[in-house]
């Protein structure tokens, strides 16, 4: 990780330079004026909107290509055409997600260290399993256990394996339960600051920690015995995000507080044409979301393009983004966990037989709920038209990726997993025909974390592949 090995090195270096200075001289060399440590709440604000501004960026920019929501236009397209090591506006999720695990590891440290600050255990701990979920689902193994611990030494962290991000003692699915345990015990008076999803309301923290566990068990219940019965504990305490008003989503505003792609240049924003994909599934439903995600061409249609065009194509009146994505960018969202999300969860396990529920109860609410997350009214009659009418995983799949358009990565990530909808492989491809399944590690790590780095490789094959499935979708 180049952030967390610079600035490891860097502080070692230090350290050692200056281990023989007399107090007198830190004492002079020190400024009053700035702050030598940060304070819990500030670095909580800053991990809720920085993760909120960066991925939404990422999943529009880069995962929006992957989740075959939008094409590219076929002169900036190499990332579209499945070269994942050659980003171009974004596709490049791991600085962003390291610097965030970073930060909110030093607020988990924090709240385990004194007493005072104790009110924030559990919500730092809500977040780093986010965090380090999207890193492995993204990525594959990835530094996590010794991961930004450069403080202590560490700047040359091994790779833990994806079963063990999830399963291990220190793993999300571990963290997500002690979360909600210290949330249920803490009985201190101070109040929780810095929270801009829910305003410092930890009952809030608990019904969060509680679906995302929802999410991460069912994505694991393939390889992992233990998903079924703790899926069945959560629905029993009944504490998981249930309604619309209880979502955990960041509202976008005006700047500083806007959505980041909406400030892109009018040629950069129409790089991105619809993809034939989603345009596919739109039309067949006669969905309304159409109009809201796109905009009509020169032709007053919606016209998708095939993702990977081959360099030199002409695409004639592309269906480029809607309004949302740029004009009327304030009324967008980031989503960190939504009510209609939990409800597809729960109608997957329903179908699939890992609980005992009404599936297509739960499948119809979460999509009522995914149009009202999205402002458009439900069409009466849509829950029965062809294609959306419940009948099994199919549709189950199909809504939550439609749903999940403002960010593509966590489409692709589901997509890997279920195979709903039906990709296309792009037409020109840099990856010999084939859609990628994980995203290759930067180049950074190679030249940074050699060691770990090349031990990670050769579990995977020997290359950096981007055609290794993760430990969940094996």
């Amino acid at each position: 990780m180049k952030y967390l090995t610079n600035y490891s090195i860097l502080a070692l270096l230090s350290a050692l330079v200056f281990a023989g200075c007399t107090d007198d001289f830190t004492d002079l060399n020190t400024n009053p004026n700035e702050p030598v440590d940060v304070q819990p709440e500030l670095l909580l604000r800053q991990v809720i909107f920085d993760y909120a501004d960066g991925l939404s960026f990422e999943g529009f920019t880069g995962g929006s290509n992957l989740g075959q929501y939008f094409s590219a236009d076929p002169g900036f397209n190499a990332f579209d055409r499945g070269n994942l090591l050659a980003p171009q506006f974004g596709g490049d999720p791991w600085p962003l997600l390291y610097t965030n695990l970073r930060d909110i590891q030093i607020v988990l440290d924090k709240s385990q260290t004194n007493p005072a600050q104790a009110v924030y255990e559990g919500p730092a701990l809500v977040l780093k399993s986010l965090i380090g979920a999207n890193i492995s689902d993204i990525f594959g193994d990835v530094p996590y256990s010794e991961a930004v611990r450069g403080a202590d030494g560490v700047v040359s962290p091994s790779y833990t394996l994806q079963e063990d991000v999830y399963t291990a003692d220190d793993g999300i699915l571990a963290n997500l339960r002690l979360a909600v345990e210290v949330m249920d015990q803490y009985n201190g008076v101070i109040q929780l600051e810095g929270d801009v999803l829910f305003d410092g309301d930890l009952p809030s923290w608990i019904r969060f920690a509680n679906s995302l566990r929802l999410r991460y068990l069912l994505r694991a219940s393939g390889p992992f015995p233990g998903a079924a019965a703790e899926i069945a504990e959560i629905v029993a305490d009944g504490r998981f995000i249930d309604e619309v008003s209880e979502d955990a989503v960041f509202q976008f505003g005006n700047a500083p507080n806007d959505f980041r792609f909406a400030r892109a240049r009018a040629g950069d924003f129409t790089n991105y044409l619809m993809s034939t994909t989603i345009d596919t599934l739109l039309d067949a439903f006669d969905d309304p979301r159409q109009a809201l995600w796109f905009r009509e061409n020169a032709n007053g249609d919606f016209a998708g393009v095939r993702n990977g065009l081959a360099p030199g194509s002409t695409v004639l009146n592309p269906t480029v983004p809607g309004m949302i994505w740029r004009e009327n960018s304030t009324n967008l969202k980031a989503n960190f966990m939504t009510s209609w999300e939990t409800h597809f969860v729960l109608a997957e396990a329903a179908a699939t037989g890992l609980i005992f529920s009404n599936a297509e109860a739960l499948y119809e609410t979460g999509v009522t709920q995914a149009f009202e997350y999205w402002d458009t009214e439900l069409p009466s009659d849509y829950l029965d038209r062809p294609g959306v009418a419940y009948e099994d995983l199919t549709q189950i799949a199909t809504q939550r990726w439609l749903a999940s358009i403002g960010n593509g990565y966590e489409g692709w990530i589901e997509w890997r997993r279920t195979g709903f909808p039906e990709f296309l492989a792009p037409l020109s491809s840099l990856n010999d025909g084939l859609i990628p399944v994980r995203f290759p590690y930067p180049a950074t790590e190679q030249a940074l974390n050699e060691v770990s780095y090349n031990e990670a490789i050769q579990r995977i094959g020997g290359t950096n592949s981007p055609n290794v499935d993760t430990w969940w979708a094996q």
